[in-house]
């Protein structure tokens, strides 16, 4: 692997090597840049599953989380590249693994995430494709991508953070974009896809990708830098903060549940006693018998599920055992005792956190030749089926809940009347010109954006969203410009921000302030 390619940034820049007294200062430079980001300071204001609001506790945030990723993945790193020789070999030819990188992926990873977690890039995706046109819409990844390669900036180049090549690839979860630049797989057969690029009748959102059409140029050069990972895999560098990523959020969100006395022990008790007990009757049950409301149906369904997805690695002997160890560690251990602020159950969920935590990074190993749903760097077996279930019992007992439901409906209108009135304000030619002069910046970058896509690509013409057929009108340029300038502002307010935006574009609020 040549270094001086992973190193290499779109504008070069000189750089003290004797500033870090690091080996490869560039990318203590990036780590560096990302964590100074407004972006990265709007993250502890950002939800990650629940508001504070919500629960009446102190909860993780985008922030928090994204601390805990990196100091997972740097834990990972350090311990593919010194820990086994033969290891090491094998990162080193995929282009090698730097766990500076690691931790500058990782702490850039939710960068792209908008207010109110993943409901609110559901909605964002929704409302650009239905209300604006956007026939690419929205992605949380991509979205992170467009911040360090167009939308924040540095004191070095006009846009984006000129981030070398390893450290913009290592944040590219899903190295294809949602209309271009998908892997030549069949899309009809979910076992042969990406992890991420299908959806399925059990998932309600979109398929993933890293990269908008605008910023799929940059994407190609920074994937440039790795001969020997295939088209549609993560770099090791991603690869390991993916993996960390999976083990953060599959403990941390139970950690807030816990606490916030959301998750009840009896019903998850209940789900998992069943299925253990019964798992051969449920197992014979018809699909249309099978109600996820019903004891121990819905882990019956998430067997049949990864069965179904990821027959590489699903296993029910693995399942069953995985299930055994949650509901003796989690539901009847930890859960058993409520958590009420003292010392003793403090303990007791540190302890949990810590013991989990530390099993599941020891469980990684590198493949040269990975299968195409998985990575380099993946899980074992064991411990990708203990994530799994970890996954479930937050998804199924707190997302849910029809109270959570309920909150998150007034959330999507927040959004809904964001996007709609900022639209509509920007389509008013007598006071359009008073918007936000951010929203007015980034309306601005991405029409001249689409305008040198066209320049650089005669040959591309964007999509209309109602009929399929390439726009051939300048006018759309215009059109798309604005609709993805209105995501980019709105991805970039905080939960509060947005929520109060919309209550004075709707005028339900008398209080204003300069800035906003």
């Amino acid at each position: 692997m040549d270094d001086d390619q992973r190193r290499r940034r779109l504008i070069p820049e000189p750089v003290d090597r004797f500033a870090t007294g690091e080996e490869y200062p560039e990318y203590r430079v990036d780590l560096e840049r990302i964590r100074f980001s407004p972006y990265f300071a709007r993250l502890s204001a950002v939800t990650q599953v629940v508001s504070p609001s919500g629960v009446g506790q102190v909860v993780h945030n985008r922030l928090t989380h994204s601390i805990k990723v990196t100091a997972v993945a740097r834990a990972i790193a350090m311990q593919l590249t010194t820990t086994d020789p033969a290891q090491a070999a094998i990162v080193e030819r995929l282009g090698g693994c730097d766990p500076v990188v690691v931790q500058a992926a990782a702490s850039a990873h939710d960068l792209g995430h908008p207010p109110f977690g993943h409901l609110g890039e559901q909605v964002l995706d929704r409302l650009a494709r239905e209300r604006l046109g956007l026939a690419e819409g929205f992605e949380g990844n991509a979205q992170s991508f467009r911040i360090l390669s167009a939308l924040d900036v540095c004191e070095t180049v006009k846009e984006g953070l000129n981030l070398t090549a390893a450290s913009r690839a290592a944040v590219l979860k899903y190295p294809w974009g949602r209309t271009v630049h998908r892997p030549d797989l069949d899309p009809a057969d979910p076992t042969r896809m990406p992890r991420g690029s299908t959806a399925s009748r059990w998932e309600t959102a979109p398929p993933k990708f890293s990269a908008y059409t605008l910023d799929l140029d940059d994407m190609l050069d920074a994937r440039g830098a790795f001969t020997a990972i295939a088209p549609w895999q993560q770099t090791v560098e991603c690869s390991v903060m993916d993996v960390a990523d999976d083990i953060a959020y599959s403990l941390h969100d139970l950690d807030d549940f816990y606490r916030a006395g959301v998750l009840q022990q009896a019903a998850v008790a209940v789900e998992f006693r069943t299925f253990l007990r019964d798992q051969r009757a449920l197992a014979a049950l018809d699909a249309d018998e099978l109600w996820n409301r019903a004891p121990g149906h819905s882990l019956e369904l998430l067997r049949r599920r990864i069965v179904s997805r990821d027959p590489w690695i699903a296993s029910d002997e693995h399942f069953r055992a995985s299930v055994q160890r949650v509901a003796t560690e989690l539901v009847e251990g930890l859960l058993a005792v409520p958590f009420d602020g003292s010392s003793r159950t403090e303990r007791a969920i540190e302890s949990f956190v810590s013991s989990w935590i530390g099993r599941l990074q020891r469980s990684v190993l590198v493949v040269e030749e990975p299968n195409v749903r998985s990575g380099h760097v993946s899980l074992l077996p064991e411990a990708w089926h203990d994530v799994t279930v970890l996954k479930f019992v937050h998804t199924r007992f707190v997302i849910d809940r029809p109270d959570f439901a309920t909150y998150q409906r007034g959330q999507s209108r927040v959004l809904d009347v964001l996007v709609s009135e900022l639209d509509r304000w920007l389509d008013d030619p007598r006071d359009g010109p008073r918007a936000p002069q951010k929203l007015l910046d980034f309306v601005e970058l991405a029409t001249d954006g689409y305008f040198r896509l066209r320049a650089d690509n005669p040959d591309w013409l964007p999509d209309d969203p109602e009929t399929g057929r390439p726009q051939a009108d300048p006018s759309a340029f215009g059109r798309l410009g604005r609709a993805r300038g209105i995501l980019d502002y709105v991805a970039s307010l905080t939960d509060e921000q947005a929520t109060a935006l919309a209550a004075r574009l709707r005028g339900d609020r008398e209080a204003w302030a300069f800035g906003s």
